[in-house]
């Protein structure tokens, strides 16, 4: 009987390191049948010690199992081969974010110009600076000089003028 349980426990462990591996090693779920297979031959060699064994090593299977996976999931992104295989949130540099209304506030009565037509929304550029904008009416042509004449929140209004 003592080797029957042996036996039993090893295709646990077993189980536990196909688990592990089929999140490390991608095989099409072949990795992830053989540990069904182990989990299955333990639980029923647990329920040929006993029935009370055979509930016992099923409980422990139903924890296990998604314990193993979770803990593997969660191992993955910091190893060197998850890291090559997992992609990454995209990167924003702090010049793409949308500027806060104290910073737009500084551009209240800026020149500058129309780096895609405004219909009525575009793209304006003031000393170097790309901010989305508003046109004060109407379509406003690309390259055309533009005044900041209001700021609301982070939205900036502008108007066409013939200042340089």
């Amino acid at each position: 009987m003592g080797g029957w349980l042996l036996f039993a426990v090893f295709l646990y462990v077993a189980c536990a390191a196909l688990i592990v591996a089929e999140v490390f090693l991608p095989s099409g779920g072949l990795l992830s049948i053989c540990a069904l297979a182990c989990v299955v031959g333990g639980v029923a060699i647990f329920f040929r010690i006993s029935s009370t064994a055979g509930w016992l090593g099923v409980v422990v299977a139903v924890v296990m199992i998604p314990l193993l996976l979770v803990g593997a999931y969660r191992l993955l992104p910091k190893t060197r081969f998850g890291r090559n295989v997992i992609l990454s949130g995209p990167v924003r540099e702090r010049g793409d974010a949308i500027p806060d209304t104290a910073e737009l506030l500084k551009l209240l009565g800026q020149v500058g110009h129309v780096l895609t037509p405004l219909r009525p929304v575009g793209t304006c550029d003031f000393s170097g600076r790309r901010v989305e904008c508003v046109a004060e009416a109407g379509y406003v042509q690309k390259g055309a000089t533009v005044k900041v004449i209001r700021v609301e929140g982070t939205q900036l209004t502008v108007r066409v003028t013939d200042e340089a």
